[in-house]
């Protein structure tokens, strides 16, 4: 357990809590650089193949920018924290995680905290859960890559709604604009968010990550048959030369449950 983070490992998943109840789950510098250690440790280590991020406490997912803390800071220093560079939360600058993650939004998540939800594979949301990107309220812009995501998720006229706003979106309402995976009653959540994660410890990890590096690096290509005609993809191209692939429809032939090796 970190100073500002809680780590559990189950099997091949990790779960990840954000834990500074006491400010709604607000990361600081210090917070961040915590979880940039807890994300490098789950990009590297080859026996855990699925992450869920959530919040410590009932009320707050992340509440975003520590502001107090960034307040004071500048008043003593006259300095502006630098973020990591591997992103707000450890994840909204991690651009080489071919391992998926799950968002298990438990109550508020605005600005970086919603930039961390959007920067995971798999949003579910509690009941009580609510989004917002509310940084032009406090002078400030979502600057970890919410303005970019959001935008590239939901239509466009959706998405500029919410952020030129700020406005506080409910659970409900993130599932219908399309950013939400599954929205669950709030006691049900980490329920729901483990059979997220074990659906998809299923399937071959092999699979699983060549999927999601394929369809991340394949939405900025102009189109269709541009994107397909490059299967190239580093965790493509392992995919075919993989153990599982072997495995997988031997597997099937003989009717029994695959016995994935990630290799």
């Amino acid at each position: 357990m970190g100073q500002y983070s809680k780590v559990e490992t189950d099997g091949r998943l990790m779960i990840v809590t954000i834990n500074r109840p006491e400010v709604y789950n607000a990361c600081h510098p210090m917070a961040n650089e915590e979880l940039v250690g807890v994300f490098d440790e789950f990009h590297a280590n080859p026996e855990l193949w699925v992450a869920i991020i959530t919040g410590a406490g009932d009320k707050a997912f992340c509440a975003g920018n520590d502001l107090k803390y960034h307040a004071e800071l500048q008043k003593k220093t006259g300095k502006r924290p630098v973020g990591p560079a591997k992103g707000f939360g450890g994840l909204t600058s991690r651009f080489d995680l071919e391992k998926p993650v799950i968002a298990a939004v438990n109550g508020v998540a605005m600005g970086g905290g919603f930039e961390i939800a959007l920067a995971c594979d798999i949003i579910v949301a509690s009941d009580k859960a609510t989004f917002a990107l509310p940084e032009p309220k406090v002078g400030l812009a979502a600057g970890a890559g919410g303005m970019q995501r959001l935008s590239r998720m939901i239509p466009l006229k959706k998405a500029m709604g919410m952020m030129l706003t700020g406005r506080h979106v409910p659970a409900q309402e993130g599932y219908e604009l399309g950013f939400v995976t599954q929205v669950v009653p709030h006691a049900e959540l980490m329920g729901a968010a483990k059979k997220w994660a074990a659906d998809i410890l299923a399937c071959s990890p092999m699979s699983v990550r060549a999927t999601k590096q394929v369809v991340m690096r394949s939405l900025d290509v102009p189109s269709v048959e541009m994107a397909m005609r490059n299967l190239h993809y580093p965790a493509f191209v392992a995919m075919t030369k993989s153990e599982d692939t072997v495995e997988g429809p031997r597997a099937f032939a003989e009717k029994r449950k695959p016995n994935w090796k990630g290799r």
